[in-house]
Parts: structure tokens; sequence; C-alpha cells
């Protein structure tokens, strides 16, 4: 039986450096009552820390990227590394408010400049048709956070500080810097043209198309995923401890289905996969909306929720990785910075969407926004399909077993 080559150590440096970046992104949201009280402001505005981190992230990551494009990509990483080590260091010193938050904007432009930047390379480092599943690798650091530092870091930042996890990510990103310099090979700088090319993309159709199949995709998740905890409290009954445990199951579920996500684009192809996996989030999500009320359905619905929410990941972006060297070769890095904007701007569109249902009392509707938006995101899936192989692919791709 034939084995997929093992993966190459800077992928795994990448890795590391993911895991660190997961923590600082995710562990405001279970401290903020904590920092609220500490720098004496109200939680609605110790709350906006999470929000301008997202809209940071989505501005500001095409933005450097395309500052950087003409600079080789080791040192860009290792740059990137220490401006994300000196933003979590600014918040962990943090005196007042506004210096926590600038360290946080600090941290997100560097957030979303790595993982665009890091994609490619991981991309590159890949045996070939193996670049899903590197992808797949270098994002399953992110989720792992969500399973392990997260809870961890919200737990020690209640007990003895809300500062402590921010030096604890200061020391993991440390090694993730030294990893990095250790593995990732020296490569010259991209091939380049004009200034003006990337910008290219931003006008692009394909790269538009790729980039609202991931904002519909992987934001069909959150208009329900953002009041989960009322929604297993109120609705299905369980208590608060209970959904907090269910929500590191969630975790778990979401590290198993970005690693099994990145297997089946890599055998079937993205498009396929992607087809695939946002038919079965629709039916979970629809299934959610159904069996709210039973608890033993519920959790169950919750781990194929989260396998197949955060399946879409690899997917998405070497769908958009693959795009970008078709149709704006000049622009690759680029693209997916957009693409990472364009997972960040998913979040925000369920968000928003969801809170529109729960400022009017429907919070048992919110999962039926996702049903939707999985099913606009078939839309430009099949669109793109047509553009990149022709209508044969389509009709080979239309079928769903």
């Amino acid at each position: 039986m034939r084995t997929a080559p093992s993966a190459h150590p800077g992928v795994w440096a990448l890795a590391v450096t993911a895991f660190a970046i997961g923590v600082a992104e995710f562990i405001v949201v279970g401290m903020l009552p904590a920092i609220a009280g500490d720098l004496a402001v109200s939680l609605a505005r110790a709350g906006s820390l999470v929000g301008f981190y997202a809209l940071a992230l989505a501005v500001g990551a095409p933005m450097v990227v395309l500052a950087l494009a003409r600079l080789p990509r080791k040192p860009v990483l290792l740059g990137l590394v220490a401006v994300f080590l000196a933003g979590n260091l600014l918040s962990a010193l943090a005196a007042g408010y506004e210096m926590l938050l600038a360290g946080r904007l600090l941290t997100a432009v560097a957030h979303g400049s790595f993982f665009a930047i890091g994609a490619t390379v991981a991309a590159r480092l890949a045996a070939q048709g193996q670049a899903s599943r590197a992808i797949a690798l270098m994002f399953a650091g992110l989720t792992l956070a969500m399973v392990i530092g997260v809870p961890l870091g919200s737990l020690i930042g209640n007990a003895l500080g809300w500062r402590l996890p921010f030096f604890a990510v200061v020391g993991l990103a440390v090694p993730a810097w030294i990893a990095i310099l250790r593995w990732i090979p020296a490569e010259p700088a991209p091939v380049t043209g004009p200034a003006i090319q990337p910008l290219l993309a931003l006008v692009s159709p394909a790269i538009l198309t790729m980039m609202s199949i991931t904002t519909l995709g992987f934001g069909a998740s959150f208009a329900a995923f953002t009041f989960i905890t009322p929604i297993l409290t109120e609705i299905t009954g369980f208590s608060t401890q209970a959904a907090n445990g269910l929500l590191v199951l969630f975790g778990i579920a979401t590290l198993v289905g970005n690693v099994a996500g990145g297997r089946l684009a890599a055998r079937q192809g993205w498009l396929r996969a992607l087809r695939r996996l946002l038919f079965g989030l629709l039916l979970v999500l629809e299934a959610m909306a159904l069996v709210r009320p039973w608890k033993v359905a519920m959790i169950a619905t919750l781990f194929v929720w989260g396998a197949l929410a955060f399946g879409l990941s690899p997917g998405c972006q070497a769908g958009m990785l693959e795009t970008a060297q078709r149709w704006t070769p000049r622009a690759v890095d680029f693209a997916s910075a957009l693409n990472i904007s364009a997972f960040n701007l998913g979040i925000s569109l369920g968000e928003a969407l969801g809170s529109r249902l729960v400022e009017q009392g429907q919070l048992a509707m919110t999962p039926w926004v996702g049903v939707a938006l999985a099913l606009l995101a078939q839309l430009p899936l099949w669109g793109l399909a047509r553009r990149q192989e022709g209508p044969a692919a389509v009709e080979r791709q239309s079928g769903i077993p």
C-alpha cells in the first residue's frame, strides 16, 4: 500500500508558529471580564478587542503582503514572527486599554500576513500533489490552539491574571522563530512584475469568486457558533460547565476535520472536496436546527459540525493558491492574503446575521442562516469549476454521493 510522503520539517515549523498565533487570537474571549475589570472599561469595550482584531487582520494582511512581495520568504516569516512576539509583549505590559488594543492590532496584522505567506511556503515545501495536506498541517496548529491552548490559557488568565497568558504566548513565539530559522530553507525572492500587478487580483473574477466561496462557506458556521453557549444552555438545557466541555469537544472536532479536509482535498482535488464538505455542512446545520432540544443528538451533531466547518479551511486555501497560480501568477502571495481576509469576512458576516436574529429573539433560528450561506457558496463554486476546468469537469463534479 502506498503511503503519503512525510511532511517537510519546515511545514512543522509553520505549524508550531500557527499554534502560538491561534492561542493569541482566541485567548481574549475567555478573559474579557477579567480584562474589563482590571482596565476599568465596559465589557462591550473590552469585546471590541476581538472585533478590531478581525478587522485589522482582514484589512492589514493584504497590504503587508503587498509591501513585502519582493522580499525572500524566509526573512519575511522571521520578521513577522518577531512582530507577533512584540505585539503580545506589548499586550502583556499594557498599562491601559489603548495600549492593549495597539498590541492586539500589531499582533493581528502579523497573524494574517504570516498565514498568507506561510501557506504559499508550505505548498512549495510539499511533495507533488500534497499541497493541501501541507497547508492542513500548518492550519492544524491553529485548530490545536482551540483545543489545548485557549482553554488552558483562559483558566490560567482568570485564576492568576490576564497578562500571564500573553507572556506565555511570547514564550511560545521564541521557539517558533527558532524553528523557522532552522527548518525553512532559504529561497530567492519570488518573481514579481510591476507593483501594480498584485492589485490585479482585486479585479480578477476568478480570485473574487474564490474569495466569495471562502466567505460564504466558512461564515456559514458563525451565525450559530457565535452564540453556541446560549444555544446549548438556554435551548438544549446543558449547564454552563457542560457547555464549556462541549466547546472543547468542538475544538477536537475542528482538529480532526482540518486534517481530514486536507487529505480529502489532496486525494480528490479541492473543487470536489469543497463541494462535498459544503453539502455536508448544510446537512449538519439543518440537523442542528432540528435536534437542538435533545442532548445526545446535539452532542453528536456538534462534533460533526466542528469537523466539517474547519475541514473547509485547507481546501479553501489550496483552491485560492491554485486559482491565483493560474489567473494571477504574479500575485499568488497577495491572493493568499485576500483569502485570509475572506475567512475573517465570513466570520463577520455570520456573526452579523446571527446577531440580527438574536436581537429579534430568534436564537433558535441561527443555524438556518448557516444553511442558507452554505447553499449560496455552491453557486460560486460551480462557477469557478466552469472557469477552471470547463463544462466537462462541472458535469463530473455535479453529483454528490
